[in-house]
């Protein structure tokens, strides 16, 4: 519960509401961490919120994180300036274990800010990439100038052979690309369902649309793995805001095999 003191060392604005900040620890100690997990990230005298990390995992030296400006907490943390000093408790969580996808194919699927807590997952693949066979990244914004990591998703097709798919909710002259929930994108994907692992992140009921579109093609549910984000609050499982019946999404995930929550996931105020 105790966090430790991070400063700001450099910030970007990616979109209108949307920041990426890089954090170095104030004492100097590596703060190491698997693709998919989660900190809880305090600015001082304001409040701490969950943020998936975004950073590059074969860089423990500095903390990555891509925040969206939603509420008062968020907003003094998306605005720090650097030099700031930031409050850091974690890792902690169930990240998106992307070893265990190694020979097989990997389908990415992100909606909107989704592709921060992915963006780990794919620079580890990207840097073990003959591990793995065919890898597909499927990227829904909400317009054009609201894509994330715009820089990177070229250069992740062109250096690493990933197959990068990208589409808008609303279009504008400047796009010439699909128009579309990310889900329309499924079809162009080539894979083999028997030997396929596909990570999904974005609102709840895209993942559920997500899901079920590649269930249709014949994935199995346990090699779907979507992560949650549920009001957390402790990141230690104590103080129960983020239960989801018999899970803590803060301890047993936030990533989890789609056939262990699609049930719960169509329950009203479960």
């Amino acid at each position: 519960m105790v966090p430790r003191s991070f400063v700001v060392t450099r910030t970007r604005q990616d979109t209108r509401d949307t920041a990426t900040l890089w954090l170095t620890a104030m004492d100097g100690a590596p703060l190491a961490f698997e693709p998919g997990q989660f900190t809880m990230l305090q600015a001082y005298g304001v409040g701490e919120v969950p943020v998936s990390i975004s950073g590059d995992p074969a860089d423990d030296g500095v903390l990555q994180h891509t925040i969206r400006d939603v509420g008062s907490v968020s907003h003094a943390l998306a605005t720090a300036e650097t030099g700031a000093r930031l409050g850091v408790r974690g890792p902690f969580g169930v990240g998106w274990d992307v070893g265990t996808a190694r020979g097989r194919d990997v389908v990415i699927v992100a909606g909107g800010i989704g592709l921060a807590p992915l963006r780990p997952a794919v620079l580890e693949i990207c840097a073990n990439r003959a591990a793995y066979g065919e890898v597909t990244l499927l990227y829904g914004a909400r317009t054009p100038a609201e894509r994330l990591f715009t820089d990177e998703l070229p250069r992740w097709a062109a250096e690493h052979g990933v197959a990068v798919h990208v589409t808008v909710d609303r279009s504008d002259d400047s796009w010439r690309g699909p128009v579309g929930l990310v889900t329309g994108l499924v079809d162009r994907v080539v894979f083999r369902p028997e030997l396929a692992t596909v990570l999904v992140c974005g609102p709840e009921v895209m993942m559920r649309h997500t899901a079920a579109a590649f269930l249709d093609r014949g994935v199995a549910p346990a090699d779907v793995r979507v992560s949650m984000e549920r009001n957390m609050k402790c990141g230690i499982g104590l103080c129960g805001h983020c239960q989801l019946r018999e899970l803590f999404i803060c301890q047993d995930g936030p990533v989890l095999g789609y056939g262990l929550v699609a049930s719960l996931l169509t329950q009203a105020e479960l």
